[in-house]
C-alpha cells in the first residue's frame, strides 16, 4: 500500500460538477476516487483524464451506509489515507410538481441521496481523517443557491440543500480539534446536464418562464480546486459561484 500526499473522493463523479472537478483535481496532481452510481459514467470520467495512473472508480449508492464504508475502505486500501471529500452527489427529485402534490417517496428520495448521503460520506470522511497520520483533512460540500433561497415547486431540493449549510457548520466546529476543514461551494446555474433546461426556460416567482444564463462547469471546478489547496489552517468557509446574470441577486 503507497502513501499519496494529496488523495480526494469525489461523489457524483460520473457528470456534471463532479466529473469537472475531478478532472481539474486530476490535472492538478491529485489521486482522485471516482465514486457515483453508474459505473460506465465513472469509467467515462476516468477514461477523460488521459494520462496519468488510472483513477479508481467505485461505483456507490451514497444513501446506503454500507457502500459509503466501503467506499472510504477503498481509499485507505488503495492510497492509504484521503485528504479531501467533495462531497457532492444529489438531485433535484421530479420537477414541475407543487408542493401538495409531492410524493413521499419522492420526497424520502431526495432527503435520503442529498442529506443523508451527504452525511454519512461525511461521517466516514471524518473518521477516517480523525485517525489516519498525518491527522486531517478537508470536506467541501455542494451546496446550491437553492441553500439560500428556493425556486418555485422544489420544496425536498430546498429543504436538503439548506440543511446542507447545517451540516457544514457542525462538520467544521466538530473537524476542529481533529485537523478537518470543512467548507460549502454555492453553485448558480452551472452548465451541465441537470441545467439544461435552463436555456428554454424555467419558472420565476412571478410566474413567468424565462430563459436563465449559465457560465462554464469549469469556473466550478477551479473553485472547489482553490478550496481544496488552501492549508489546513485556512478555510473557504462559503462560496457561491453563478453565472453573472442569472435572476438570483434582485427581486423576485
Amino acid at each position: 500500500m503507497s502513501v499519496v500526499s494529496k488523495v480526494a473522493v469525489v461523489t457524483g463523479a460520473g457528470s456534471g460538477v463532479g466529473r469537472a472537478v475531478a478532472l481539474e483535481l486530476l490535472e492538478a496532481g491529485w489521486s482522485v476516487v471516482l465514486a457515483g452510481r453508474r459505473e460506465e459514467a465513472l469509467a467515462e470520467t476516468a477514461r477523460l483524464a488521459g494520462g496519468g495512473p488510472p483513477a479508481p472508480v467505485v461505483p456507490t449508492d451514497v444513501a446506503d451506509p454500507e457502500r459509503v464504508d466501503a467506499l472510504f475502505a477503498a481509499a485507505r486500501e488503495r492510497f492509504g489515507r484521503v485528504d479531501l471529500l467533495f462531497n457532492n452527489a444529489g438531485g433535484f427529485g421530479p420537477r414541475g410538481v407543487p408542493l401538495e402534490d409531492l410524493a413521499y417517496e419522492d420526497w424520502r428520495s431526495v432527503v435520503d441521496t442529498n442529506l443523508t448521503g451527504a452525511f454519512l460520506c461525511a461521517q466516514a470522511a471524518f473518521r477516517l481523517m480523525r485517525d489516519q497520520d498525518p491527522r486531517g483533512g478537508r470536506i467541501i460540500n455542494n451546496g446550491s443557491l437553492s441553500a439560500h433561497t428556493p425556486r418555485p415547486d422544489s420544496v425536498a431540493y430546498t429543504a436538503t440543500k439548506h440543511a446542507i449549510t447545517g451540516l457544514t457548520k457542525s462538520l467544521s466546529l466538530d473537524g476542529r480539534r481533529y485537523g478537518i476543514a470543512c467548507g460549502q461551494i454555492d453553485i448558480g446555474n452551472a452548465a451541465t446536464e441537470m441545467t439544461e433546461r435552463m436555456s428554454a426556460g424555467v419558472p420565476q416567482a412571478s410566474g413567468e418562464v424565462v430563459a436563465e444564463p449559465v457560465m462554464d462547469v469549469a469556473d466550478v471546478a477551479r473553485t472547489v480546486r482553490h478550496m481544496a489547496s488552501l492549508p489546513l489552517e485556512a478555510n473557504v468557509q462559503f462560496a457561491t459561484v453563478m453565472a453573472t446574470a442569472m435572476p438570483y441577486i434582485g427581486r423576485g
